[in-house]
């Protein structure tokens, strides 16, 4: 069962860059990628910052609230690895020969793209909600830029992964329909004959056996032989 399934071509095919680069699906795994990045990189450059210019402490900046900045970093740094994770399996997706195989991929990829989705929406809520909360001080102001940054791209996360959670989805359709039987061996009517086996005209033949196998006729009496008489 090495055909066409799960949205690849057949094992072994060859890869264009071009092409693969492309796709839907690897557009949005970059994008996703880049949208970690901003996110938890605002948090740790800009989103630690000092209450008051004479505090040496650094607090996190939505409502001096760690819990807030570890949860977004976190967040960030799992979307990171993910998508780079995810894009490799993509590039050599082709290259698995077992259906069942694909199947476990496209599986785990659906899995992990719908649970990135939950988590960055509890992201969008949880910084969203200390940010309201915030004070603003001298040290808050410098880093609300960095701050809405984190807020914002955790929200256009969520449409990503969404995205990518129905791409997935939407494969594992396509390879239910088409891992069983190649659609190019077997009739789609299940009342079409095999297509291997030759059909005839579907008419009867009337006409009866015209000779025995053996067309020789054997003679009764042969020649130089006699019946002996009792």
């Amino acid at each position: 069962m090495e055909g066409a399934s799960f949205g690849a071509g057949r094992a072994g095919g060859a890869i264009d860059p071009v092409d693969f680069l492309k796709q839907p699906q690897t557009i949005l795994r970059v994008t996703a990628w880049i949208f970690s990045i901003v996110v938890f990189g605002s948090i740790v450059n800009e989103c630690y910052v000092n209450k008051d210019s004479q505090g040496p402490e650094l607090l996190c900046i939505f409502n001096e609230n760690e819990s807030a900045c570890s949860y977004g970093i976190a967040i960030g740094v799992i979307a990171f690895f993910g998508c780079i994770f995810f894009f490799v399996v993509d590039l050599y997706f082709q290259q698995i020969s077992s259906v069942k195989d694909r199947k476990r991929a496209v599986l785990l990829d659906l899995g992990f793209s719908g649970f990135l989705s939950f988590l960055w929406f509890v992201a969008f809520c949880f910084l969203a909600n200390q940010w309201q909360q915030t004070t603003m001080s001298k040290g808050v102001s410098q880093g609300a830029d960095a701050a809405r940054a984190a807020i914002t791209f955790s929200f256009f996360s969520i449409i990503v992964w969404v995205a990518l959670a129905v791409k997935a989805l939407q494969r594992y359709r396509l390879g239910t329909d088409m891992s069983l039987f190649a659609t190019d061996q077997f009739a789609t009517d299940p009342n079409a004959a095999y297509p291997g086996y030759p059909t005839g005209s579907g008419i009867e033949s009337t006409e009866t056996y015209q000779s025995p196998p053996f067309t020789e006729t054997l003679d009764a009496n042969p020649k130089g032989y006699q019946v002996p008489a009792y």
